[in-house]
């Protein structure tokens, strides 16, 4: 593949990163990512993926633009309030770099649709805001063999793991092994968020993203990152396989996503 000279200037400084180079751009612009919601972590996210020149980026969200949503959700604005999601991210992203390719798909995933998306994709982010969402992701992708990369993020508190159990690495069942009870955890409209806490998670999510894609750097596959906005604290804690996971150990007792995913708590 080569590079118009206008995309050598765009990407130069990448290009001049001996970790990147113009072979690790090509790679780049080879891949396709997957973001599973166009909120709070998808819209950073969104951003620096197409900045960075991934080929193709797939956005999910059968959500339209709320007023509520813009004080984090940086791919809309407040002329795009009552659009869906993905056709204001598509504008935002295309607008950003016209060179790129933005699928969308205003919807919202389930059992039926779930394994036929993340198929034409080589990671996947999820940007999801509740259990079911992230349980159903974490499974299809467990089947699809998949690179997952999960954040999730609660008033000052941020998350972030790379599930890669097709690799050796632990999934997202062997730190959670299922959701919550519904209700126990309150949502974002009851508890609050801040803002920026979307713009760092979703941010690190892009960073790993493009690590996966480039084979550079440290995996977070069996690490938890842990982030406290209050305290400008990171931490990384052990993320062992479980040997009883139900998904992913060597007797598990998830076959398939025929199971209930209906789980109403969102985080």
């Amino acid at each position: 593949m080569e590079f118009t000279e206008q995309q050598i200037q765009r990407y130069s400084r990448h290009i001049i990163l001996n970790e990147v180079g113009g072979k690790g751009q090509v790679k780049l612009s080879k891949a396709k990512v997957l973001l599973i919601g166009a909120g709070g972590l998808g819209s950073p996210a969104a951003l620096y993926l197409a900045a960075a020149g991934i080929g193709t980026i797939g956005l999910v969200d059968g959500d339209v633009v709320d007023l509520s949503n813009l004080q984090r959700q940086i791919l809309h604005t407040t002329a795009t309030v009552g659009v869906p999601k993905v056709e204001s991210g598509r504008r935002m992203l295309s607008a950003i770099n016209p060179d790129i390719t933005i699928k969308t798909y205003q919807l919202n995933v389930n059992t039926e649709n779930i394994l036929g998306l993340v198929a034409d994709y080589d990671i996947v982010l999820d940007g999801s805001d509740n259990f079911t969402t992230r349980f159903l992701v974490n499974d299809a992708c467990f089947f699809a063999k998949k690179t997952l990369i999960s954040a999730s993020m609660f008033r000052f508190e941020g998350q972030l793991t790379s599930i890669k159990p097709h690799a050796g690495f632990p999934c997202y069942r062997c730190l959670y092994p299922e959701p919550p009870p519904a209700g126990l955890v309150p949502n974002c409209q009851e508890a609050g968020v801040l803002g920026v806490l979307a713009g760092t998670m979703g941010i690190l999510q892009a960073s790993e993203a493009i690590k996966e894609i480039l084979g550079i750097g440290e995996t977070i596959a069996d690490k938890l990152v842990i982030y406290d906005a209050l305290e400008m604290k990171f931490r990384k804690v052990s993320r062992p396989k479980d040997p009883r996971c139900p998904l992913c150990s060597a007797t598990p007792t998830i076959k398939d996503l025929g199971g209930d995913y209906s789980v109403a708590c969102t985080i």
